[in-house]
């Protein structure tokens, strides 16, 4: 893996030097925009506004419109000096409960490694974090974004997992949301026992993207002459029907599944 960014963590008066690893990888097909007559490739420019001319990658800058059409040219310098020290610090504020956050919050993990002179108190502050069963919130700036993460130990690496802010995360109160007023407990009681039965320690290797393997096997056939066809039927429209009989059913199948 190749690092992305190197700086330190902040521990109290400690400072571990560290390298930072994206902890995941995008699955998606890449795919191209062509023209549909002769499938030739879109390419896409950057034009300005004002004349339509193509403008050259090394001729752009970024600017914030303060004003209506009044910019600040920020350079790269700008985003260093906006804070300094952050931008080479991971900087741990607070200690909590993991089981405390919002699963709302989570939104990308990295993978950090001691630098040469940093594994003695690299293995410390794993080792601490273990055994008090806490996570480090923890302040941070990476590609010009200043973010929040929580650190946590898994096995032997230290993971920062980036979360969102507070006003990241939408307000879901304007959503119309039944209440339990109207379930019956023989109801709830089936439901439990389904969840019962579906229960399994959880198995990440277990769960595979099954629309990017279609799209695969479309390609490929495509690729050879031949028409793919679909592999299941579209689901019939959901109907809330008798529940009770419906929990039964499921029930019965995943009987019959086990046996």
């Amino acid at each position: 893996m190749r690092a992305m960014w190197s700086g330190s963590i902040s521990f109290g008066l400690v400072n571990i030097p560290v390298k930072l690893y994206s902890g995941s990888q995008s699955n998606t097909l890449d795919l191209d925009m062509l023209r549909k007559s002769d499938l030739c490739p879109i390419k896409y420019l950057r034009v300005c506004k004002n004349d339509n001319q193509e403008v050259p990658y090394e001729e752009i800058v970024k600017g914030y419109e303060y004003s209506d059409g009044e910019y600040i040219v920020l350079t790269d310098q700008d985003f260093e000096n906006a804070s300094l020290e952050k931008t080479h610090l991971i900087d741990i504020v607070d200690f909590i409960d993991e089981r405390e956050i919002d699963t709302r919050f989570f939104e990308k993990p990295y993978y950090l490694e001691p630098e040469k002179t940093g594994p003695k108190a690299y293995a410390l502050l794993r080792e601490a974090l273990k055994r008090s069963g806490k996570v480090g919130v923890a302040h941070y700036v990476l590609r010009n974004r200043g973010s929040i993460g929580i650190l946590r130990p898994l096995d032997q690496v230290l993971v920062l997992n980036q979360i969102r802010y507070a006003e990241e995360v939408r307000d879901a109160s304007d959503l119309k949301l039944p209440g339990d007023e109207n379930l019956r407990e023989q109801e709830v009681a089936l439901a439990l026992s389904l969840i019962d039965q579906l229960t399994v320690k959880f198995d990440p290797e277990k769960y595979k993207d099954q629309y990017v393997d279609d799209l695969k096997r479309i390609i490929e056939e495509k690729a050879q002459g031949r028409m793919p066809a679909p592999q299941a039927k579209q689901p019939p429209p959901s109907k809330v029907a008798d529940m009770m009989a419906l929990l039964k059913e499921s029930i019965k199948q995943k009987r019959k599944e086990a046996a």
